[in-house]
């Protein structure tokens, strides 16, 4: 893979597209490969098709979405992270149950006086303002930032869901 990779790039290349690099490899052989596509690739734009999420999220700077052959979204990988949050909410007693939700939220559940959801355009003030006016004040709110892998599992079965 590393012979494959130097003389890939001694051409200068200004696209590299990789389907699965990673399969097969041992966790050194990997590091090497991410470390020479890292100080190799100049201006060299590297795609990367890859269900080693956890591999692409430890270099990655964009990201995209292919569902069913179409495009859903390509992002900076930062402003991904950003955006999607894991929401737990605590009530005293069981909180009333909205009719409707914001678009942005998605598997929404409820577990006695819990509530959980994946916020996919996070932005403190206007979710925390979103929980008050549907469920009323929790006596806890936790957010927590998601891995990649954790943000296209949501995707995927929303995008099931919702086809």
């Amino acid at each position: 893979m590393k012979a494959a990779l130097a003389s890939s790039l001694a051409y200068r290349p200004r696209l590299l597209v990789m389907d699965e690099p990673f399969s097969g490899l041992d966790p050194m052989v990997r590091e090497d490969l991410i470390e020479g596509l890292l100080e190799s690739a100049g201006e060299t734009t590297i795609f990367v098709s890859s269900h080693d999420l956890a591999e692409i999220e430890s270099f990655a700077s964009h990201i995209g979405y292919l569902d069913r052959g179409r495009l859903q979204f390509s992002e900076e990988m930062s402003s991904l992270n950003d955006r999607f949050r894991e929401v737990e909410l605590t009530f005293a007693a069981d909180p009333r149950k909205p009719t409707t939700l914001p678009a942005s939220w998605t598997r929404l559940s409820t577990a006695g006086p819990v509530v959980r959801f994946i916020e996919t355009r996070f932005d403190a003030e206007t979710t925390h303002a979103a929980i008050r006016e549907l469920f009323g004040e929790p006596k806890q709110i936790s957010v927590s930032a998601m891995p990649l892998r954790s943000i296209f599992v949501a995707m995927a079965r929303h995008q099931s869901r919702n086809s």
